[in-house]
């Protein structure tokens, strides 16, 4: 029996040890490849300057700011949006609102769908609404589309981070005469900000780093747009255009727009961590 246990021990913990490797290994090789592929071409020029010239044709002119600057914008107006929807409607979830009515449910139901949702059917849906309303591949239609697309992603990431707060907390504030909505402000979202600060960054990370909903949405330029109504470029799509193209010249610089991206989201990755820890101090065990 003890040899049996013994076996079965080992062979869990080397099944352990090699998904971590996988994980970790996937991981170190694709920073080390992105790394190889467009340390090289990355320069100040290449973020500092937009397309000019020959620069889709590999001839050197130009760089990706437009991308850069586009895909800043869509991402922070997705995601400002995106918790004006969520973080109310993660309170009425809650147990003092609608948590224990098959609202709550059907809600969260919704939600979980939702985010299995793939990006291109809400570029689609926003493709759609666009049309219905006149309005072309543009800023506005690429936040409209990455705004339903992040949405569930935060909404159900802040949802279980607050029901995370303990009851006699909550109690305790309403026997001292305040509010539900006191209650959620000034007790729950005090408790929970780290969870709520890493939902948001999650959301901007997906907005930013989303492909598929800003293709048929947002459109795509060589300029900075000073409107909403005007086509914007994305750090996404300048990779996989390219990337596309026959020129090796090219092919690097698609390379550097892929080394840029993911930069930021290690970036988000660890401001998520740094302000997690950073306001621990001030959650209640």
């Amino acid at each position: 029996m003890m040899t049996r246990r013994k076996a079965e021990e080992v062979f869990f913990k080397v099944l352990m040890l090699s998904a971590t490797s996988v994980v970790v290994g996937t991981l170190l090789s694709i920073i080390a490849t992105v790394l190889w592929k467009g340390l090289p071409a990355l320069s100040l020029g290449v973020l500092t300057q937009l397309p000019s010239g020959g620069f889709y044709l590999g001839r050197g002119e130009g760089g990706i700011l437009n991308a850069i600057v586009g895909s800043v914008y869509l991402a922070v107006g997705s995601t400002a949006l995106a918790f004006a929807v969520s973080l109310p409607l993660a309170l009425l979830l809650q147990t003092e609102y609608a948590g224990r009515s098959p609202f709550a449910g059907v809600v969260r139901l919704a939600l979980d769908i939702a985010w299995g949702i793939p990006s291109i059917v809400y570029g689609a849906f926003g493709f759609v609404i666009m049309l219905a309303f006149g309005i072309r591949a543009s800023l506005l239609g690429g936040i409209i589309a990455l705004t339903l697309l992040v949405i569930p992603i935060m909404t159900r990431a802040m949802d279980e981070v607050i029901r995370t707060v303990r009851r006699d907390l909550k109690e305790a504030s309403f026997s001292l005469g305040a509010t539900r909505l006191e209650t959620s402000f000034n007790v729950v979202l005090r408790q929970t900000l780290p969870g709520v600060l890493t939902a948001v960054l999650l959301a901007f990370g997906r907005g930013i780093g989303d492909a598929a909903s800003v293709l048929l949405t947002a459109g795509y330029t060589d300029r900075i747009p000073t409107s909403l109504l005007e086509p914007v470029a994305s750090l996404p799509l300048a990779v996989f255009f390219l990337l596309g193209t026959p020129f090796p010249a090219t092919q690097q610089k698609g390379y550097a727009a892929a080394l840029v991206l993911l930069l930021v989201v290690l970036l988000i990755s660890a401001a998520a961590r740094y302000l997690s820890s950073r306001f621990s101090r001030y959650i209640s065990k």
